[in-house]
């Protein structure tokens, strides 16, 4: 991780530098909080310096930012935390981090508990004058007290041993247990995709009735069924699920149907509840119980009435498709369709393609064209961050998502120590590392007409992702076939009509088209929740997806504006590292340990 911040570096350094500042360090912050002392987070903290928290003392995800903050918020939660048991996590030395001859920290990892629960955390410490203080500190609930998951030595047994009259099978009461024969679910999630399996999976080792309703016909068709080139842009390192990490042998970057399959086998291994070709019809909500009545339809055409305590919706940020209304749609000849429902190129050789959007999506079906023999052209609208996988993805993830670095763990929780403002401060050199390094390639866009950025202030890839979802390219060959030509573009325009050949754009200029390729992405995740449920639940949420005053995510993974509703989504790994903290939230909640609507 290369940071440019600026920091002092007048403190001598220790001869164990690590361990000695660290573990003093955490004593003294222990102590503050027990003893409820806050002018101490003046000495603690650099004035400027950040804290996040996942659940374990706000319920919520927050970052807050500066000791003025850090304390008001304290003074709001720390009677109800009694946090305490402050300790330097063992066999996880802390170690000197020296970014560059300006920038230096100590980091580690570190433990606690809360009145409820057990939690994990990680700082880091810069030099200030003759100490060191706060410059990010993390916490971060790890399980509740009396409710942890079923791992280890918490494992079931699967079997009773000894007489057993009438005994039953493990396959038979699995299939009870998945048909709901005899009881409710206490969560109903709607979607199997990595989002509604990780939420499954989480619950489910919490011991919280969970069925997943999904409408297609197998687990995994949400990919299965996208366009056929599709490749994750991300690594395989990145990509691990809860509880069960792709095998070792597993490729760097993922085919989409080989995701799709992993998925089926992860539902079954861990024994989720999984109702296939089932369609959620119809869900209200009573303010008083506390409980939904949902009416869901099952492959038989059957409806069966279930009444959750919690609805979660995991039908992913790619939701309701966003496609621009065209004029000329009743007279053209060919194909018009949005990205969602693409299948792929192979039907096109020889003949024209337009793709609109130029994000992965549009790159990625830009490309299936040209090697499938179509001549393509993209419409570039506004401007677009590339980097390169070979470049981007070792600069970024460097020291936490990589082969040998940590266990997935741990990588979760150091990049989850980044206060998103923070990442993107530490972001705007990387991206220019990045450049520098994809410089030829770059040049070869823009002279092919291409428009970049680099984001609103210069922080690339990630930030784009947080604030907007979009915007970017992660190359994976098509930005060379654009350099080189291959592939054509028309850029900062918009099309105006179609016409029975073709299209026409507001530019005045015409290009033939047997077909056309909306890659315009989808609307806010809200909006899948008002096509579901209609406007008395939507209303009541917030927006979905970018990024709040704090500077952490608007609803995803928490309060949603309604009782007993959550959003659920992200990629492989934010569907990974956040499930726990909705599923620590709902079990809360379940356990009367947290009032509704509270934080």
């Amino acid at each position: 991780m290369t940071s440019t911040l600026d920091a002092p570096s007048t403190v001598d350094v220790p001869a164990d530098p690590a361990h000695d500042v660290a573990s003093r360090w955490l004593d003294a912050f222990g102590t503050a909080l027990a003893d409820g002392d806050l002018d101490a987070v003046d000495d603690l903290f650099l004035a400027d310096g950040w804290w996040r928290d996942l659940l374990a003392f706000t319920w919520d995800l927050r970052t807050i930012h500066g000791t003025e903050a850090i304390k008001s918020t304290l003074a709001g939660t720390l009677a109800e935390t009694q946090a305490s048991n402050f300790q330097l996590t063992e066999g996880k030395p802390p170690e000197l981090v020296e970014a560059d001859e300006n920038t230096r920290w100590v980091q580690g990892f570190f433990d606690f508990e809360t009145a409820v629960a057990r939690g994990r955390g990680f700082f880091r410490l810069m030099p200030a004058g003759d100490t060191w203080k706060g410059w990010t500190v993390l916490t971060a609930m790890e399980e509740l007290k009396g409710h942890e998951e079923r791992l280890g030595p918490n494992r079931v047994k699967g079997v009773n041993h000894g007489e057993n009259n009438r005994r039953t099978s493990w396959l038979d009461r699995r299939r009870a247990k998945r048909d709901f024969a005899e009881d409710e679910p206490q969560v109903l999630v709607v979607g199997a995709g990595q989002a509604g399996l990780s939420i499954a999976a989480r619950l489910g080792q919490l011991g919280v009735d969970t069925l997943v309703v999904e409408r297609n016909e197998r687990i995994g068709d949400s990919w299965r069924k996208r366009y056929r080139s599709l490749v994750l842009h991300d690594p395989v390192w990145y990509d691990h699920m809860a509880y069960i990490p792709f095998p070792k042998h597993w490729p760097v970057f993922t085919p989409k149907d080989k995701l799709a399959d992993w998925f089926e086998s992860y539902a079954s291994s861990m024994e989720l509840n999984v109702w296939t070709q089932t369609e959620l019809l119809s869900a209200t909500y009573d303010d008083t119980a506390g409980q939904w009545t949902a009416t869901v339809r099952r492959e038989d055409g059957i409806e069966r009435v279930l009444h959750p305590h919690h609805i979660v919706l995991a039908t992913g940020m790619s939701g309701v498709p966003k496609a621009p209304d065209i004029a000329g749609t009743d007279v053209y000849a060919g194909v018009v369709t949005h990205s969602s429902g693409h299948a792929g190129g192979q039907d096109y050789s020889g003949k024209n393609a337009i793709v609109v959007g130029s994000c992965n999506s549009g790159h990625d079906i830009a490309h299936d064209f040209y090697e499938q023999g179509a001549n393509v052209t993209m419409v570039q609208r506004s401007s677009t961050y590339v980097m390169t996988s070979q470049n981007g993805i070792a600069t970024l993830f460097a020291g936490t998502y990589e082969e040998g670095g940590p266990p997935t763990e741990d990588a979760d929780l150091i990049f989850a120590s980044i206060p998103y403002p923070v990442l993107a401060h530490i972001h705007q050199g990387a991206t220019q590392q990045i450049a520098e390094l994809d410089k030829d390639l770059l040049a070869g866009l823009e002279r092919a007409g291409f428009k970049l950025d680099y984001g609103e202030d210069g922080s690339g890839l990630f930030m784009k992702y947080l604030r907007r979802g979009g915007g970017y390219y992660i190359d994976v060959g098509a930005s060379q076939l654009i350099a080189d030509g291959k592939i054509k573009v028309k850029q900062g325009v918009e099309i105006a009509r179609l016409t029975p050949t073709g299209v026409e754009f507001t530019d005045g200029t015409e290009l033939a088209a047997d077909i056309v390729v909306l890659a315009t992405g989808y609307e806010n995740m809200r909006e899948s929740a008002r096509a579901l449920l209609g406007d008395a639940v939507a209303d009541r949420c917030t927006p979905v997806w970018g990024l709040d005053e704090e500077g952490e995510l608007r609803t995803i993974w928490r309060d949603s504006g309604h009782d007993g509703f959550w959003f659920m989504g992200g990629n492989l790994h934010q569907s990974r590292h956040y499930s726990k903290f909705l599923a620590l939230k709902i079990k809360a909640l379940e356990e009367g340990q947290l009032a509704r609507g509270a934080n």
